[in-house]
């Protein structure tokens, strides 16, 4: 065992006699020690409850015959963080993680992990460790939260409240309403109730078979989630004494069982910085080509909210993520040999799984090709992302009037001032992995364009991000992206840009020639130096581009 650094030989005494001060016994060093990664904190909704889910775990350790070991991480709640500064940090707290990770197991050799997050980048975070450590690793998180409940509008979650402030900007909702959907939005602990980028990768855990079936659906405040706490952390100890590690398991097809899941669910745009980033530190690789090429071929049979009204509760009670993958398997869309943390293929997991309910039929999907569509073209040369499913068929294909900003808050002043029009595409830039630093996502821009009611008739672009909550036209991820010389710099008000999502394009409808003369001519705008400091300085130094998953390059 890697514990026996720590425990083992006459020169360990010392380290004994701490191990001792901490209560075990001589017994207890025959047994395997289990680090227990617990992201608590009491600021963040969906984390506030995971000290009940650490120590259902640490009993299941305790009744597989192991000792667990409990230290903590950081969160990042992107709701608090959204539109204003503190959003910057939201992205590089995902490598923050990783590196906390790394250290506590490294530093005191745990035979194997179970990780305990669940919101936004907490759980990329802890697939990306279990990546790179490739020890035993279980992904536990805490769930999702229920929908809120509304006396006029029926199930409500956070994004009505974001795209609340458009409606009541533009004179549609009370104050009173308002305020009543402010107190009833999130009514339990839980990761935000729809298919936002938490809930988007607590189900791509399962697909990449690293969490054990109901992680990614099972909401936070029912019992199971405790139950399949406590058996992660019996499964634990058998991960290790087999010896099946993280890179057993996050395989090629595996990460293809993944992108085939998001494809199908319609997850967030986020999945395609998250799932690249992952593979990369489970030594795969993964490109937005594969994104591209699975999204062709795997129909969305699931449309949850902001896309639709449904949400996790109700995939949960349609099969959850073992269902959607029972339902593509059907046309043999799934690699059913590809293992799980179970010790079963995850064709073995899902046969039979599907109840219907939410989940569609594959001859009756709501898209032919997948929930997320990858752009290409003059203004993104190495990809842009959108989440299709959430686009309103008349913005499908539009040559659209730019308006350009060079950050989020002066966009956003100009759509709650109600100067941008219909016909507008809202460009913004200077908010990369690199410009921002840290990639802001742009849910209050695009909440509010919807509340104004010009989802129908005004787009954005960035080489920004979105959050899983954004719905419209939103194309993000613009690779390069205008802190590193990306013709998303050069885009000047007035042109014009032509978006197809059916056939993939993203072009600014100016000549090479006229494009070549603005690349002689450019000097970054002053307003796009952005002060820097710490650790956020030290990430825009180090982060690749979002096409590559804005990981470290260094790694």
């Amino acid at each position: 065992m890697r514990s026996s650094e720590v425990k083992e030989g006459y020169e360990r005494s010392p380290h004994r006699s701490l191990f001792h001060a901490l209560g075990l016994s001589n017994e207890d060093f025959k047994k395997p020690f289990i680090g227990v990664c617990d992201m608590f904190t009491d600021i963040v909704p969906g984390h506030m409850h995971l000290r009940e889910i650490a120590e259902q775990v640490k009993f299941g350790i305790y009744e597989g015959g192991g000792i667990p070991f409990e230290f903590g991480s950081i969160a990042v709640c992107d709701g608090i963080s959204m539109n204003h500064s503190g959003m910057n940090y939201s992205l590089p707290s995902r490598e923050l993680i990783v590196d906390t990770i790394e250290t506590m197991t490294d530093a005191h050799k745990f035979d194997g992990l179970v990780i305990i997050p669940n919101c936004d980048k907490s759980v990329p975070a802890a697939m990306m460790a279990a990546g790179k450590l490739n020890i035993p690793t279980i992904i536990v998180s805490g769930g999702p939260m229920l929908a809120g409940k509304d006396k006029c509008r029926g199930d409500i979650d956070l994004i009505t409240t974001f795209e609340g402030i458009g409606e009541k900007t533009d004179g549609k909702m009370s104050e009173e309403d308002f305020y009543r959907l402010e107190e009833n939005a999130c009514p339990t602990c839980g990761s935000c109730s729809g298919m936002f980028t938490a809930n988007s990768m607590n189900c791509v855990s399962e697909a990449l078979g690293m969490a054990l079936e109901g992680n990614g659906t099972i909401p936070a405040v029912y019992s199971k989630r405790k139950e399949l706490a406590r058996r992660s952390g019996r499964e634990i100890i058998r991960l290790v004494k087999e010896d099946i590690r993280p890179r057993d398991i996050m395989t090629k097809d595996a990460f293809e069982n993944a992108i085939s899941l998001d494809m199908a669910m319609g997850g967030s745009t986020n999945t395609a910085l998250h799932i690249p980033a992952i593979a990369h530190f489970a030594g795969v690789e993964i490109s937005l080509d594969d994104f591209d090429r699975i999204s062709k071929k795997t129909p969305d049979v699931c449309k949850l909210s902001p896309s639709g009204k449904y949400h996790i509760e109700e995939l949960y009670q349609s099969g959850g993520v073992y269902g959607i993958l029972d339902r593509l398997s059907e046309k043999n869309l799934v690699h059913t040999d590809a293992m799980t943390v179970s010790g079963k293929t995850i064709g073995e997991e899902i046969k039979g799984k599907c109840r219907g309910g939410i989940i569609r039929e594959l001859d009756n999907p709501y898209s032919e090709t997948g929930g997320l569509t990858v752009l290409h073209g003059n203004l993104a040369p190495n990809g842009a992302v959108v989440k299709s499913i959430g686009v309103l068929p008349e913005m499908m294909d539009v040559e659209l009037k730019a308006r350009v900003f060079n950050c989020e808050a002066d966009a956003y002043e100009q759509i709650l001032s109600q100067k941008i029009k219909p016909g507008d595409v809202i460009v913004i830039r200077y908010e990369g992995p690199k410009g921002g630093p840290g990639m802001k996502e742009m849910l209050s821009p695009t909440s509010a364009l919807n509340g104004l009611g010009l989802d129908s008739s005004v787009g954005l672009i960035t080489d920004g991000r979105f959050s899983g909550g954004s719905r419209g036209a939103a194309i993000g991820h613009v690779s390069p992206e205008a802190a590193q010389g990306g013709p998303i710099g050069l885009v000047e008000d007035g042109d014009i840009i032509k978006v197809d999502i059916n056939k993939g394009i993203l072009e600014l409808k100016v000549s090479d020639e006229e494009l070549q003369r603005r690349r002689e001519n450019y000097k970054m705008p002053e307003e796009a130096k952005r002060e820097t400091r710490g650790y956020i300085k030290r990430y825009a130094q180090h982060v690749s581009s979002a096409d590559r998953g804005a990981v470290y390059l260094d790694d």
